[in-house]
């Protein structure tokens, strides 16, 4: 009478351990977070950043219920994970004690492109033993790229973030911009800090804007953004404003910004601008 209850039981067993084949896996921060919410059952899942359920994290309805937990190697051991994930979470010591100890690390890298997005992706897939839905996050990301193309056919465009800073040259907001068909005007490599001033008596035809929805109200927080002059500029120039969630991290979701950049494509596009003009 006991064979078909063991029976049973090894069944029920050999089911859940198909359904949950990942590792048990630890995110040290939101970006983590991001990835180990796409790419592992939830029942994997035994840690997840304090940031996991704000508002600019990209997933944040998905990691609703799950444990977060801080960066440390005792909140980390005591999960007892197979994989810790992470961007910029924890610090060298940690990630050392956490090898030491047999958890294997796996980083993030920045990317200043979209192949450097999908390194990232395969990356962390791999680790996740997931490879065939890290591919599929690829393709959908690489389907938004390829229907924004050429959006904007070259105009123009300046990025500017709620704290005045702005994205030049080997940047991911600039393979962004790119991506749907405008030309940055920010000559530079990196992230320069804009002249405000200059913004105002030189304006470019059109504004991208970051991390404006990061604060209630970021002209209040920003020195010189309380100016009427800059003001006026944002709401007359800014073809679009790109919410933190979309741009925190190095992830396939840029594919959206993109998308979104695209569909502000106005019906009569600018001109392209000529070469060497802008920041």
């Amino acid at each position: 009478m006991w064979r078909p209850a063991v029976l049973g039981f090894a069944a029920c067993a050999a089911f859940a351990a198909s359904v949950h084949a990942g590792p048990r896996v630890y995110s040290l921060d939101q970006c983590a977070d991001q990835y180990v919410l796409a790419l592992s059952d939830r029942a994997d899942i035994v840690g997840l950043s304090k940031r996991a359920t704000k508002a600019d994290s990209y997933l944040a309805a998905r990691a609703r219920g799950l444990p977060q937990r801080r960066a440390t190697s005792e909140a980390v051991l005591a999960s007892a994970p197979a994989v810790v994930v992470r961007y910029w979470g924890g610090d060298a010591r940690l990630v050392a004690d956490l090898e030491r100890r047999g958890v294997r690390v796996v980083a993030i890298d920045d990317a200043a492109d979209f192949q450097g997005v999908r390194a990232n992706i395969r990356r962390v897939a791999a680790a996740l033993d997931q490879r065939g839905a890290g591919e599929g996050l690829i393709a959908r990301m690489d389907a938004r790229l390829a229907a924004a193309r050429g959006a904007w056919g070259g105009a123009g465009a300046l990025y500017l973030t709620s704290g005045g800073d702005t994205a030049g040259r080997a940047t991911l907001i600039d393979a962004m911009l790119r991506a749907a068909g405008l030309t940055n005007l920010v000559a530079v490599a990196g992230f320069p800090t804009l002249s405000l001033e200059s913004l105002v008596l030189s304006p470019p035809a059109a504004l991208v804007l970051g991390f404006f929805d990061a604060e209630a109200d970021a002209f209040q927080h920003w020195s010189l953004g309380r100016r009427a002059s800059l003001r006026r500029l944002a709401e007359q120039r800014a073809i679009v404003s790109l919410p933190a969630a979309l741009l925190g991290c190095p992830a396939w979701f840029a594919a959206d910004a993109v998308e979104r950049l695209a569909a502000a494509r106005p019906s009569a596009q600018f001109h392209r601008p000529p070469e060497g003009e802008g920041g």
